[in-house]
């Protein structure tokens, strides 16, 4: 739809984004399609100047997945010579994972305007902070020209190696802060440049899914019936294919056919270039900013000027005296496209007197065609003049276009001979630049001393001491490495070897004064409980002597009378007593068991229960030599439970293998082993000394 065209009375509501500052119908309706939320200062510039807007962004955004990365970058901001961020975006999300305060020495490298004004906000700006962008030039600033302004990833490239230098990022670490993917060009020429590129994402980019009520708004703006003259914001080539994918989801195929034709402004022409790829065909670069934008957008709105239609000399002339002998009133405005109406005819007659004589008009008559044939005549010689001329001109042109060409040809020739040359040369160099790199790896490994092959030696002594302590907690074999390798050391007398036999002589120190535990003599000690296992009696299962009833031989009643000084027949009642007691006795036997679960072990039940209390030994065994505290205790205590609980309390080999169960509990107490941090950390100083 033409801008100029005139608008319909009707607009649009202001709720859900879309506004309207006017109660009358608007110049034009904008469509801004920036992520929600980053149309607000064009919007209000747009509104004050009649033009209607409709907020339906196409790309949303979000936080990065990860954002470890980006605060570990940021975290360590001084390895970095230079720090760009590609969008405002870019720098939003950047300062939301950055507490602290900027450096004032780090330069920040943006690409336009809005990130400028993004990192003002955050409190980088000059002059405190050095901020480079790239700058439109003078001549366009002061004509208003948004084509002079260029703003993107060139344009920084060239700034940063105006204000930096050439060779500025030889060398050095450079932080590009942008959203998930994006273009590679500008780390590509930092890196050519010497420079050691790293990009990490601040943010994603999201297809958005508009809502029912904006979608209506569209279908509104592209009907057929809609009179609205409108026009599309488009600020990313992303935004540009998000919209031609939902347009085929969501647009009938006259919608798309009016979308396809609808004015679109862009602020780069690489979005430009974009759009006119997928088939939209009214593209209008604006350049970076709002106020470029702004202006592109109201140019839009503006009605075309009216042409003035050509008339003959007589018409003018009647014309003329028609206005002069007839007022008539200022004529109401036109659509655009339309000629301009006829002015009201008066006959000639009725302008001035008739003459009394014609003899005076057929003269002038007369001469005005004489005058005109002459000029005719001369206008049509010079006309042939000037056709020859053109000739000779188009002859000569064509005859140095075609050595042109002949040159052209032979440049390209020779050019490319050029190139076929200078990748020779390219090749040799490379060969001759590995062939460099060998000689200095020779020559590295040819100037390595006795004290390098010593004290690499040595490192690999102490590695494999420190991985056999803490595997095995042998603390007379670390002591036994550490000496033998200040022994090795004790023929260098280097500053760096001392230090090094210092580092050595404080871990021997430590493996002396750290108390050891003999593992191997608590793991005996487990072997031989549980070799004893077999043997031990379960509860109910000790040997019971045979029961027979006996009792003590009768003793002489008159002379236990007469001791103890008591009637004959009590005595020998007592002794008849006691005699029956005895019998008894020796008949019933009376055991005491705690645990009754112990009685319901039947018998072939009980090799279950030794092959269980072995297997808790062994792993008891197991964590004592690895030295798992924690499983060394829940095994011990579990296997002294149960010998008390299935096996015969009153057994000496049941109590023989409790006690040497305690004496591993109590022998195995947790005991830290020391390490050799000190002298290995020192050999490594020493190897890394250049």
């Amino acid at each position: 739809m033409a801008a100029g065209s005139n608008p319909t009375p009707e607009a649009f509501p202001s709720t859900d984004g879309a506004r309207a500052s006017h109660a009358a119908a608007p110049r034009l309706t904008v469509v801004l399609t920036r992520p929600a939320g980053q149309s607000d200062a064009l919007a209000q510039m747009l509104h004050g100047e009649g033009v209607a807007t409709i907020e339906f962004p196409l790309i949303d955004i979000a936080k990065a997945d990860d954002e470890a990365p980006l605060r570990a970058a940021l975290a360590s901001l001084d390895r970095y010579a230079l720090v760009v961020f590609v969008s405002p975006n870019a720098v939003d999300y950047a300062f939301a994972s950055h507490d602290a305060i900027w450096p004032h020495a780090l330069p920040v490298g943006v690409v336009g305007p809005g990130s400028v004004a993004a990192l003002a906000k955050h409190g980088v700006e000059a002059p405190a902070h050095r901020v480079i962008s790239p700058v439109a030039s003078a001549t366009s600033a002061d004509n208003n020209d948004s084509d002079g302004a260029r703003f993107d990833s060139e344009a920084l490239y060239a700034a940063l190696e105006t204000l930096l230098g050439d060779n500025a990022f030889e060398g050095k670490r450079v932080l590009i802060v942008r959203g998930d993917g994006g273009r590679e060009w500008l780390a590509d020429r930092l890196r050519e440049a010497g420079a050691e590129v790293e990009t990490v994402a601040a943010y994603r980019r999201l297809v958005p899914d508009p809502s029912i009520g904006a979608w209506s708004r569209i279908h509104a703006l592209l009907s057929d019936e809609s009179k609205t003259p409108h026009a599309w914001l488009v600020t990313s080539s992303e935004g540009v294919r998000n919209l031609a994918e939902l347009a085929q989801d969501h647009l009938t195929a006259t919608e798309q056919a009016q979308l396809k034709h609808a004015s679109f402004v862009a602020p780069h022409p690489r979005i430009a270039e974009t759009a006119r790829a997928l088939g939209f065909d009214s593209i209008t670069v604006s350049g970076a900013g709002d106020e470029r934008i702004a202006r592109t957008l109201l140019s839009l709105a503006a009605p075309p000027e009216v042409q003035p239609v050509q008339s003959n000399p007589a018409q003018e002339r009647m014309s003329d005296t028609n206005a002069s002998t007839t007022p008539t009133p200022n004529p109401a405005p036109r659509p655009a496209n339309t000629l301009p109406p006829n002015q009201p005819f008066t006959p000639y007659e009725m302008q001035q007197p008739k003459p009394k004589g014609n003899g005076l008009l057929w003269v002038v008559i007369a001469l005005v065609l004489f005058a005109a044939v002459a000029g005719g005549i001369a206008l049509n010689r010079r006309i042939i003049k000037l056709d020859q001329q053109l000739s000779h001109r188009q002859q000569t042109n064509d005859a140095q276009t075609a050595e042109l060409r002949v040159k052209t040809e032979q440049a390209v020739a020779t050019v490319r001979q050029a190139d076929a040359q200078i990748a020779q040369l390219e090749g040799k160099l490379a060969d001759a630049q590995s062939s460099q790199q060998a000689l200095q790896q020779q020559y590295a490994d040819l100037a390595r001393n006795r004290d390098d092959w010593t004290m690499a030696e040595v490192g690999q002594m102490l590695s494999a001491a420190s991985e056999q302590l803490q595997l095995t907690g042998n603390t007379q074999l670390a002591l036994f490495a550490l000496q033998s390798a200040d022994t090795r050391l004790a023929a260098s007398d280097g500053a760096q070897v001392v230090a090094v036999r210092k580092a050595i002589a404080q871990d021997i120190d430590k493996l002396k004064s750290a108390p050891s535990t003999d593992l191997t003599g608590l793991a005996i000690k487990l072997d031989n409980a549980i070799d004893q296992i077999d043997q031990l009696p379960l509860s109910g299962e000790a040997p019971i002597a045979h029961a027979s009833p006996h009792a003590s031989t009768p003793k002489d009643i008159d002379r236990v009378a007469a001791a103890t000084g008591e009637p004959k027949w009590k005595a020998w009642w007592n002794q008849f007593i006691a005699g029956i007691g005895q019998q008894l006795t020796s008949l019933v036997q009376v055991r005491r068991i705690d645990n009754a679960d112990a009685m319901l072990v039947a018998p072939d039940q009980g090799y279950f229960v030794r092959e269980n209390l072995k297997m808790r030994l062994l792993s008891a065994r197991l964590a004592l030599l690895s030295r798992n505290q924690t499983t060394l205790k829940s095994d011990l205590q579990a296997a002294d439970n149960a010998l008390a609980r299935y096996f015969d309390a009153s057994s000496k080999q049941v109590q023989t293998v409790r006690d040497l169960v305690k004496q591993v509990e109590d022998g195995s107490g947790a005991v830290d082993v020391p390490n050799l941090d000190t002298s290995l950390q020192a050999v490594h100083q020493y190897r890394n000394r250049g």
